[in-house]
């Protein structure tokens, strides 16, 4: 497998795409107005208990209150729990990190949440999931702080080793190796990135995550809830710990001040990732260079087009995401059967390549086209699975009907990049979407950059909507002089209500 991860640093929003063999699998979207809260801790005060859903909201500081579930809440201080119970809620948290060697020598499932905490309590949580539409952020109170090389468990007194080491040798000497470290009443989950790693390796990831817990606790002592009390890393630097593995090549920048930071967390933390870390210096856009840029619009389309003339259209409401598959164009050489599972087949691949790229979760419904033939069912079912085996996102499918659907989940950790990047259309009163008016304005900045280094001119004048021309000169009117300063360049905007939110003009002067 050979991947590049790619990051455009140089607005108002990072982004960061993987690409695997040139094609794009992921892309990660880090407004700075609109920064992801995953993975960070704060010191929070319960407001409210609700026995018969055994669930309490918890004031964090944020617009909405976070969401605690019973089995989130780690009741060591209150009522004594198991170690191995608190190692199943957190290993269902990490995910793809999680030990499968797990004993479960007790149950919290006579815990009643009206029996561990009551309102007024003051907790130390940790946002797991990010609020998504009304509802707020999903939290925890089992902390866990991950590292290059193992998630740290600062309350849980148990070693495990993921489960995508599959050589049970290795995971033996990875379980000794950490067990010889483990500090008291602590312990760790051993990272798939671990594997073949000495034991030297480790010294300097567990020190800094000891030293990260005891300044979490001295700030959480002296904080008054609710408080931020440890952010989590930004976009690039999560990349740098989470996403480079052995597979990865490359990692590119387009921000000269991004990339002095992530070349200074390599040579602090990574070394033998520091020569893989690159600069870039051309003049084209580092998203146009290697074609993100086109693969975002199209994600943003119904209608996704196959290789074979076949087509997809992908649909997503509130409950679920359905996806359609359609012959199309394709007609095939042989017989109606074998036109249909071909079509299938290679719709099957570019599902797996959509939700992962579109980042869609919660309950998926496939509508392949009918097949008469069991055998041919069972073929495209195998080939779906199969695909999904790299993807980092749990999921669950189920066998196609003898209707051609498919039933599944896959696991949502943020919002889908639809809904990143556009809003409810206030044309069809909210039938459909358009780019959001943040949106727009930073397409703007990136096309400022290209007309400037075509043109050759240092004046350009720019139109948009009203709403577009407004955000730039009230929220973002010090990056438009940024721009200027750096381009060299005037800009003269110009509000013009003819122009459809989507829409703007940049001519040089």
């Amino acid at each position: 497998m050979s991947l590049e991860i790619i990051v455009n640093a140089n607005g108002c929003e990072d982004r960061l795409a993987i690409l695997e063999k040139g094609v794009v699998r992921e892309l990660f979207i880090d407004r700075k107005r609109e920064r992801g809260i995953v993975g960070n801790i704060y010191k929070g005060k319960v407001i409210r208990v609700l026995p018969g859903m055994q669930v309490a909201f918890v004031d964090i500081g944020l617009e909405k209150a976070g969401f605690l579930h019973v089995g989130d809440i780690d009741t060591a201080n209150k009522v004594m729990s198991s170690d191995s119970e608190k190692m199943k809620r957190i290993a269902e948290r990490v995910g793809e990190d999680a030990p499968d060697e797990i004993e479960i020598r007790g149950s919290q499932s006579n815990l009643r949440i009206e029996d561990i905490i009551k309102k007024g309590d003051e907790l130390l949580v940790q946002v797991t999931k990010d609020p998504l539409g009304t509802k707020g952020a999903r939290i925890t109170s089992y902390i866990t702080l991950p590292g290059r090389y193992m998630v740290f468990m600062p309350t849980v007194s148990q070693v495990g080793v993921s489960r995508k080491i599959e050589d049970e040798k290795e995971r033996r000497r990875l379980k000794d190796i950490m067990t010889e470290l483990q500090p008291p009443g602590a312990g760790f989950i051993v990272r798939t990135v671990s594997a073949g790693h000495p034991w030297e390796d480790f010294i300097a990831d567990i020190n800094y995550l000891k030293r990260m817990w005891e300044d979490i606790r001295k700030k959480a002592e002296i904080a008054k809830a609710p408080a931020l009390v440890l952010p989590d890393l930004d976009l690039s630097l999560r990349a740098i710990r989470d996403l480079f593995t052995r597979e990865v090549d490359l990692m590119v920048i387009d921000s000269a001040e991004e990339y002095e930071k992530c070349a200074s967390f390599a040579d602090k933390y990574i070394p033998e990732i520091r020569d893989r870390i690159e600069m870039y210096n051309k003049p084209e856009p580092i998203f146009d260079a290697y074609g993100i840029e086109k693969e975002i619009e199209k994600a943003l389309n119904k209608k996704v087009w196959l290789k074979c003339g076949g087509y997809l259209v992908i649909e997503q409401t509130e409950a679920l995401t359905s996806i359609d598959v359609n012959t199309g164009k394709f007609v095939g050489k042989k017989n109606q059967e074998d036109t249909i599972v071909k079509t299938n087949l290679e719709a099957g691949r570019e599902i797996v390549h959509q939700l992962q790229l579109r980042n869609l979760g919660g309950l998926i419904i496939i509508d392949f086209i009918d097949m008469d033939k069991k055998g041919n069912r069972a073929k495209v079912f195998n080939d779906l699975e199969d695909a999904f085996k790299d993807d980092r996102a749990k999921t669950n499918i189920m066998k196609i009907s003898e209707f051609g659907l498919v039933e599944m989940t896959r696991e949502r950790t943020r919002d889908s990049l639809s809904r990143i990047l556009c809003q409810p259309c206030a044309h069809c009163e909210g039938r459909s979407v358009v780019k959001s008016v943040p949106t727009v304005a930073y397409e703007i900045f990136r096309e400022i950059r290209r007309v400037s280094r075509t043109s050759g001119k240092d004046r350009l004048n720019v139109g948009a909507s009203p709403d577009v021309a407004n955000f730039i000169m009230s929220e973002e009117k010090d990056h438009l002089k940024e721009l200027e300063q750096e381009l060299k360049v005037s800009v003269s905007l110009r509000s013009d209500r003819n122009f459809h939110q989507e829409k703007y003009s940049i001519k040089p002067a």
